[in-house]
């Protein structure tokens, strides 16, 4: 029996995690120990060590196998998070190996993902060719946590989320559109309200996709949820499955302006939140990258116009 320890000391070796989940994956101490070239004598000898260090039992063993306790769940839970941590380490260490210096992680909403950084992060990369983007989309809720995670180096969000404790610098305005087939529902001349938008079926992203999500929250607003027919990867596919019929969608202006055919008609959202101020975003905790800090400083300056 593993002894809780008063004030446990958690110095965890990471191959230690590894086998702990090699362990758990494959059922028994043989075939973990097996998987990470490891005698059955040593790997049970570390998983000891690593019950003591963490001052409880990880692992309930029996003829059969093992299996997790609820201890060991959650440092399997923890040790795939470490383990990914450790992977992009070793990928960025690599890259400075490559003479690579520094990798710049930024996280942004659908519409900065899809219609504004691409072109400029293009522009950025082949003056700075020094330098890699890891580039995500999320929510702008889940950024804005990831930034106070410091989990990125520079964030973009929309106005609606609250931007306390953060620095932040105007980037642009989106404004959201209803794109709908000519042979399809007929809305208003200039704008629709969403609520009017909820009775019919959408095209859409994928359900994790930052502006589902945010659609998806302001139906709740409503009690009502969206009535999907079909989720596609890019915003390409949306309006092009809405030029033949099959929905309506809402998707970013400039997506609209860029994609839109003369079989679809458009019309803005005149709900307030549809028209949005994009922000990017850094924590002022830590000074950042020099070439974090330029970054910002191009996508920070009023001569990248919202026309650009």
């Amino acid at each position: 029996m593993v002894r809780p320890r008063s004030t446990p000391s958690y110095r965890i070796d990471p191959f230690d995690l590894r086998l702990f989940a090699a362990v758990v994956e494959e059922g028994t101490i043989t075939a973990g120990a097996r998987q990470i070239h490891l005698s059955l004598a040593a790997a049970s000898a570390r998983l000891q060590r690593l019950e003591h260090e963490v001052g409880a039992r990880l692992l309930h063993r029996s003829k059969s196998g093992v299996t997790p306790t609820d201890a060991g769940q959650t440092l399997l839970r923890h040790a795939g998070n470490l383990q990914r941590e450790i992977d992009t380490l070793h990928a960025e260490m690599a890259a400075h190996a490559r003479g690579v210096r520094s990798t710049i992680r930024v996280l942004c909403n659908t519409a900065a993902m899809t219609e504004y950084l691409p072109p400029l992060l293009g522009r950025f990369l082949v003056e700075h060719p020094d330098v890699d983007i890891d580039l995500r989309e999320l929510g702008s809720q889940d950024v804005l946590q990831a930034m106070h995670q410091e989990r990125a180096d520079i964030g973009i969000v929309g106005d609606y989320v609250g931007l306390a404790g953060l620095e932040t610098h105007p980037f642009r305005e989106d404004q959201l559109v209803c794109l709908a087939p000519k042979s399809g529902p007929k809305f208003g001349k200039r704008c629709v309200n969403f609520l009017d938008l909820l009775d019919h079926p959408f095209v859409g992203l994928p359900g994790d996709s930052g502006l589902s999500r945010f659609l998806q929250s302001q139906a709740l607003h409503f009690g009502r949820t969206l009535h999907h027919r079909v989720r596609v990867r890019s915003l390409d596919a949306v309006v092009r499955l809405v030029a033949d019929g099959v929905g309506i969608a809402v998707v970013p202006e400039r997506a609209a302006q860029r994609l839109a055919t003369d079989q679809m008609v458009s019309r803005r959202l005149a709900d307030q939140w549809a028209r949005r101020q994009l922000f990017l975003c850094t924590t002022g905790n830590a000074p950042l990258s020099v070439s974090a800090s330029a970054l910002l400083g191009f996508l920070a300056p009023a001569d990248h116009s919202a026309g650009s």
